[in-house]
């Protein structure tokens, strides 16, 4: 079984549920052609060799490339497979049930919900806990109110259940379908269905309860799936930690349904990064085996030369076990290792897996004094071996080799970097040069004439 919380939702006729694709080149087509259907109303018959077929399916190939952030070919290359073959949410991509004030939705704000079994994988207080925690996630930023009864089956009701379970989206053992929901209304409208054989946890690990609950909550109170990568209900694999917070497009769209939190301050929530907005700014930004990679919020930037556009995705999907909201990160090319810092602590990463024994202090670890708390920047100087630590208006010298700070720092950054007046926020090597950057400025250092001799705003790097 997987180590990672994965999002499946599964959405048959009115409810949602999680399809299973084989691997396999001789399967490619049937795989395009069944995705197609299921998701993008593809009528025709894949056997059917015609000029109209193949014309028809490029639609909706283009169609499904588009909402996913692929290149837009019309064509079934590995990327799109790659991306069909996903376990994802059931629901049609091109369903007319939006986001509309005639979406179903439910006509009452106090909603009562009950819990009809448990998985054996955790106890029920800790389910219990992870329900209520999911329906309030929904209702501080709504009118509704959700109170659970225990006598009678309350408006929607939870229950764990296991392969075919008489609503016509049978589990299909553990990894893949964890969960569907139905869209508000009588009887079985908004209900829940947990998949029993899969390994529920209250961790980052497996499959975290309270995150997929806090999804499926969002389709029984009437939300369809988001384009937004960054939101809850993006329809397909997203990560747990514990910093989550709904994304602002998820509370704009709930809104619109049940109108704002009564509270007299309203919530706001995260946003994702947009690689050509001039006010971008970065949390980090590193290097790593030739592509440079910026780090805003719960989200990373990739650029290299191959790629014509950005690659904005969840830090998640590369490194689960990091936390979002870095601080700093730097490679050290010479070990093959990226580490990331947040607050005191530091993750080193080698490929896609956390180095074990990590995260660990920054003190213990590279010598910082105990009044350093955190890192604003960072980068390793490839020909030396010198890593530079930058803190307010200093900064410190690490050896990667000797694995020890070198003597006589601090130093003042306005000293040793001329130009570089402001607080460093990021920085990155590249070429011969260091890019330092501040709030939407960067300044390109020549580390052999030891001056700026460019600056530029911050999102250059993404052919805006």
């Amino acid at each position: 079984m997987p180590s990672l919380p994965l999002l499946l939702l599964l959405w048959g006729t009115s409810s949602y549920a999680f399809p299973v694709f084989q691997d396999g080149y001789q399967q490619d087509e049937e795989t395009a052609w069944k995705y197609l259907e299921n998701y993008y109303n593809l009528k025709k018959d894949p056997a059917v060799d015609t000029l109209t077929s193949k014309e028809l399916m490029a639609t909706k190939l283009k169609q499904m490339q588009k909402l996913f952030g692929l290149k837009v070919t019309g064509k079934s290359d590995p990327e799109t497979l790659s991306e069909m073959r996903k376990p994802r949410c059931g629901v049609s991509d091109v369903t007319a049930y939006s986001i509309t004030y005639d979406n179903p939705r439910w006509t009452k704000r106090d909603l009562t919900y009950s819990i009809l079994n448990y998985t054996p994988y955790l106890s029920r207080a800790v389910v219990e806990e992870s329900i209520q925690k999911a329906f309030q996630v929904w209702s501080d930023v709504t009118p509704l109110t959700f109170t659970r009864v225990y006598d009678e089956e309350g408006d929607i009701v939870l229950a764990f259940y296991r392969g075919d379970h008489d609503d016509n989206n049978p589990f299909d053992g553990p990894n893949y379908g964890l969960a569907h929901a139905f869209q508000p209304g009588p009887g079985i409208g908004g209900d829940v269905h947990f998949d029993l054989d899969e390994n529920w946890t209250d961790t980052s690990e497996n499959f975290n309860l309270f995150y997929v609950a806090v999804h499926e909550l969002g389709h029984s109170l009437g939300l369809t799936h988001s384009h937004d990568i960054g939101a809850l209900m993006f329809p397909s694999y997203t990560w747990y930690t514990d910093d989550f917070v709904l994304n602002q497009e998820d509370i704009n769209r709930i809104q619109a349904l049940y109108g704002p939190s009564p509270n007299p301050v309203q919530p706001t929530g995260a946003t994702t990064p947009q690689p050509c907005d001039s006010g971008l700014t970065f949390d980090a930004i590193t290097t790593f085996r030739g592509e440079v990679m910026f780090f805003k919020g719960r989200f990373y930037i990739r650029v290299n030369r191959f790629m014509p556009e950005p690659e904005l995705n969840l830090i998640g999907i590369l490194w689960p076990n990091l936390p979002g909201k870095l601080d700093a990160a730097y490679e050290a090319s010479m070990i093959d290792e990226v580490r990331f810092f947040k607050g005191d602590k530091v993750w080193a990463v080698r490929t896609q897996s956390v180095l074990s024994g990590f995260p660990v202090d920054i003190h213990s670890f590279f010598g910082f004094p105990s009044y350093v708390t955190n890192i604003d920047a960072a980068v390793c100087e490839e020909e030396t071996g010198k890593t530079y630590f930058f803190v307010d208006d200093r900064y410190w010298r690490y050896d990667e080799y000797r694995r020890s700070m070198d003597p006589g720092y601090p130093k003042l950054i306005a000293e040793d970097f001329p130009g570089i007046s402001d607080k460093v926020d990021d920085v990155f090597q590249k070429n011969g040069y260091f890019y330092f950057f501040h709030q939407t400025t960067q300044h390109r250092f020549n580390l052999q004439t030891r001056m700026v001799d460019a600056t530029r705003g911050s999102n250059t790097w993404f052919n805006c």
